[in-house]
């Protein structure tokens, strides 16, 4: 009797174990949602394009000019027009739906793409570079937090979220090792105007691909009932400005080692290396992000996103200080893996923080703010490398992470979610906070 008895214990225990199992979030679990793949393939394809984009800008007009003051500033141009007109994307297809976005804005990317780069071979004013640039930024499809969105639908209130977050960020950061490659191949090898091109190709086919996608795409208005929330600007929550100042930062990593990168490639006389480099520095954040989706966390998102930016600010203040490629390589490795728990969590507080009626503007405002860090640190670190040369291009880097960390630092508080029903800033309602740890 007392055998049977230990028995159950020991079958209830070892099932108790199990559901424990099956029911932790990771990957495997994710990647079983019903519908994901749906949107998932023609998402990371209509994604690939905007790793390719900035880097093929820089490559192409140095060339034509012969300065990286002028490469900058035109890629700078590209990436503040994005960073503007994205979250008016993010919020028209909160209200329309995301097809009634994606279709017009891929034609116009494509088409504006392609004019900057029939402009730049044709060494036309660089007013007249400038001025193409403008609606190729203003229309690049904001495809990531799209599919962010759909994500928001399918898993709802579920801890999946954290995985779906790391999940996300390992393919932004797979897109950044592949479309750099990719397209400093084309433009040293085929033709420097080859990256652009099919920058906008693989923009056209993916995008169209992606829009197609309708039954997965989030309801108009997140599916809530009250129209004064669905139509509340996610710049009104406070938190959601200050993620925007911490995603300036991380842009200005990106921004500055595109740059920095370039140059010191150049002045080795092995420019093909340029890709090689940053690919190490994309491994290292797809690296770690994936090692963030599996791991389940205790500690609370905000003190994780503190920890995370202070590691992020530690290296990329050493990237000035290297000069070979072995040191360069090791330091911007560690830089990449300091990215994606700081990109990861940030866009998981934005579940707590922001409702579903404007959670895609959310997403497109911390993309945006990545991509005017970018834009500002290319102008920068052009300008540095132009004229001082010997990597102070990196002084950006560290400048940017360094400011953002002051920042996230003094307003961190402002990063905790608040209860369903409860009101901010202005008349926005915030859901409870998504249970992630």
């Amino acid at each position: 009797m007392a055998s049977t008895v230990t028995s159950k214990k020991s079958k209830n225990s070892m099932t108790s174990k199990n559901s424990t199992a099956s029911a932790r979030p990771g990957y495997g679990r994710l990647l079983r949602t019903r519908g994901a793949w749906t949107f998932l393939l023609p998402g990371f394809a209509a994604r690939q394009p905007f790793a390719m984009l900035t880097i093929s800008i820089v490559l192409l007009v140095q060339h034509t000019t012969g300065s990286y003051g002028a490469a900058g500033a035109a890629a700078a141009v590209t990436g503040v027009s994005m960073a503007l007109f994205a979250p008016y994307s993010g919020r028209l297809a909160d209200r329309y739906g995301q097809r009634a976005v994606l279709v017009p804005g891929v034609l116009l990317h494509t088409l504006s793409g392609l004019t900057l780069t029939a402009l730049a071979l044709a060494d036309a004013p660089l007013w007249a570079v400038f001025a193409a640039a403008v609606p190729t930024g203003a229309s690049v499809p904001q495809v990531g937090p799209m599919v962010r969105a759909r994500w928001g639908v399918k898993l709802k209130d579920s801890p999946l979220m954290t995985t779906a977050a790391a999940f996300e960020s390992v393919t932004d950061e797979l897109t950044f090792v592949v479309g750099p490659l990719l397209a400093t191949a084309l433009c040293t090898a085929v033709d420097p105007a080859a990256g652009l091109v099919t920058e906008a190709s693989l923009t056209l086919i993916g995008g169209l691909l992606f829009a197609a996608q309708k039954s997965t795409q989030p309801s108009v208005g997140g599916g809530s009932g009250h129209a004064r929330v669905e139509h509340a600007s996610a710049l009104r929550i406070p938190g959601v400005r200050v993620l925007i100042v911490t995603f300036l930062g991380i842009g200005s990593v990106f921004g500055g080692m595109q740059v920095s990168l370039a140059a010191f490639t150049e002045s080795i006389g092995e420019p093909g290396l340029n890709g090689v480099l940053y690919g190490v520095f994309a491994a290292g954040n797809m690296l770690s992000g994936v090692v963030c989706g599996a791991i389940a966390w205790k500690a609370a998102p905000q003190r994780r996103l503190v920890v995370g930016y202070t590691a992020l600010a530690l290296t990329a203040s050493g990237l000035w200080a290297a000069h070979s490629v072995p040191v360069l390589a090791g330091l911007g490795l560690l830089v990449g893996m300091c990215i994606a728990p700081a990109l990861i969590t940030g866009y998981t507080l934005v579940e707590g923080l922001v409702p579903a009626g404007a959670r895609t503007e959310a997403f497109t405002w911390l993309t945006g703010a990545v991509a005017l860090g970018q834009a500002a640190a290319v102008t920068v670190a052009g300008q540095l490398e132009d004229r001082f040369r010997d990597g102070a291009g990196f002084l950006v880097p560290m400048g940017g992470t360094v400011l953002a960390l002051a920042t996230l630092l003094a307003l961190r508080s402002r990063l905790a979610g608040r209860a369903r029903g409860r009101t901010v800033a202005r008349g926005v309602g915030h859901r409870v906070p998504v249970a992630v740890d």
